[in-house]
């Protein structure tokens, strides 16, 4: 149950509000259900967090994050500093990194986005976006990076648009900067940074038969899968070796251990998809090598290839590297200035060398673990 040592004294909750699981935690300044009843199990709130109704159960809120009325928001979502949503928006899985803002009418699950340096230079999701990350084929090994972790993290990067009325068909890529304008559902990557993006002219096309499990580009599901969870690992070691450093009050301690669990929990969860549908693919080489075509057995070859080294693929995700020695040479930098300061002014502050130093460590960590599907690539040269 709740415990109430865990909910500050000058926290407001409006008539309504129901609070639930030994891990809740609200912290000073936060406000509940200033506009309709709020439900919260299981979050962790740092300073000055507003809920302002709905639903939201496994996530947590770092300092000044909010939410309009009519949220949604379920486990393994991480909302850091200054990020959150208008009113009746959905997230499950999502991580924000500070300032992201997210409009109304949203469904925006199985995402992490960065990009933007304060409330008034943000990244921003336009009204009525989705995330669209279940496909015909009956699977969620879907998840979208827009921006990414090892720049991200540093609080210097050119914020992301996604123009209201849009969507995005999971997994892509999308880089630092980039705009799609309003009303565009983009299914394509585009990892390079400051672009705007819009879709190739679709061709009309005659209704084909449709057969359902049968993949056409397996390599850059499994590639984008494996890069998201490389990030989400390197956002878990930045929790680990530098967020530890800032988060030392009582209820920024507990958002501390939230955040570490729900990035656990995002983890397994990518790993659980991603092998739900490598279990897929041998049923789907069967069917494209009926098609007889030579891309149909080249993608066949692929996806049997994936399906075969798939016990060793896992054995190199779990082996994947922590990058310890360009950590360690970034946090003697970092761990001497740390002391006494603010989390966002200081990591903005950092010197540029400095701040190569981390992003290096951080991409290394990514690298590790996206690097596991060369095993399968190797032996298809």
């Amino acid at each position: 149950g709740i415990q109430p040592a865990r909910i500050a004294t000058d926290a407001v909750l409006h008539p309504g509000c129901r609070l639930s699981g030994e891990h809740t935690s609200v912290g000073p300044g936060c406000e509940l259900g200033a506009e309709a009843p709020v439900t919260l199990e299981d979050c962790q709130l740092g300073s000055g967090v507003e809920l302002k109704g709905g639903y939201f159960s496994g996530a947590v809120f770092l300092d000044g994050a909010n939410m309009g009325s009519g949220a949604h928001v379920r486990p393994g979502t991480v909302l850091e500093e200054e990020a959150g949503g208008a009113h009746t928006v959905g997230f499950k899985q999502t991580i924000l990194l500070p300032f992201v803002t997210a409009g109304s009418l949203i469904n925006f699950c199985d995402c992490l986005m960065g990009g933007g340096t304060s409330r008034k230079h943000h990244s921003e999701v336009g009204s009525s976006y989705i995330h669209f990350n279940f496909t015909p084929h009956q699977d969620k090994a879907t998840a979208s990076l827009l921006g990414d972790v090892p720049r991200g993290v540093m609080l210097d990067q050119a914020p992301i648009f996604l123009g209201g009325q849009g969507g995005l068909v999971g997994p892509v890529r999308i880089g630092f900067g980039c705009v799609i304008p309003a009303g565009v559902v983009y299914r394509q990557d585009s990892p390079g940074d400051g672009l705007i993006l819009y879709p190739p002219p679709e061709l009309p096309r005659a209704a084909r038969a449709y057969r359902p499990g049968v993949y056409r580009d397996a390599r850059r599901v499994l590639r984008h899968n494996l890069n998201y969870l490389g990030n989400v690992r390197a956002l878990r070691e930045w929790y680990r070796h530098v967020r530890t450093l800032f988060m030392t009050g009582l209820y920024h301690r507990f958002c501390w251990e939230g955040a570490l669990r729900q990035l656990e929990a995002v983890e397994a969860e990518r790993r659980k998809r991603l092998k739900e549908f490598v279990a897929k693919l041998a049923h789907s080489a069967e069917h494209l090598r009926i098609d007889g075509s030579d891309a149909a057995r080249r993608q066949a070859e692929e996806q049997e290839r994936i399906a075969q080294d798939w016990p060793r693929i896992e054995e190199r995700i779990a082996a994947a590297g922590d990058g310890a020695s360009g950590r360690d040479l970034f946090l003697r930098d970092v761990a001497a200035r740390a002391p006494g300061q603010e989390y966002l002014s200081f990591v903005q502050g950092l010197p540029r060398p400095v701040k190569a130093l981390g992003t290096a460590w951080l991409q290394a960590v990514v690298d590790s673990t996206a690097g596991a599907w060369q095993v399968a690539a190797a032996r298809g040269e």
